[in-house]
């Protein structure tokens, strides 16, 4: 009686196992055009993420310039100057060229008693355009 139960079993996982070959198609076909879909997304929200790091890195950077200058009543000769006096920890590194190096505007006429110029601006060294249309170097 096992073996007739046994067998009619076998029979039956043996009819309704595996996938067939349409049904394979069909899903790898489905996950092909997600994966489409999906992947242009994915590159633009990463995109848009290293474009707005860098604006708040840049307002950041320009903010400790600031404070700086007012404090010391003299702008800072290089950027190194904010770590050394700690407005800031490190210099970091710009996340569209992932280096560390920024281009700094110089005063044109020097606000400190000693005659020495400083930085006044300091924009990314990256080339290319944004999203929006403005240059890296112009953020």
């Amino acid at each position: 009686m096992w073996q007739l139960i046994n067998n009619k079993l076998r029979q039956k996982l043996n009819l309704k196992s595996g996938f067939t070959l349409l049904e394979l198609v069909i899903v790898i076909s489905i996950i092909l055009v997600l994966a489409a879909l999906v992947v242009p997304i994915f590159q633009t929200t990463i995109r848009n993420a290293k474009e707005t790091t860098l604006k708040d890195t840049l307002f950041k950077l320009r903010d400790s310039v600031d404070k700086y200058t007012l404090d010391k009543e003299e702008a800072p000769q290089s950027l190194e100057d904010l770590v050394k006096f700690k407005y800031i920890r490190e210099v970091p590194i710009d996340p569209i060229t992932n280096q560390r190096d920024w281009q700094v505007e110089m005063e044109e006429e020097p606000i400190s008693r000693s005659g020495k110029r400083g930085i006044k601006n300091v924009y990314s060294a990256a080339e290319g355009t944004a999203s929006n249309g403005v240059n890296y170097s112009d953020f």
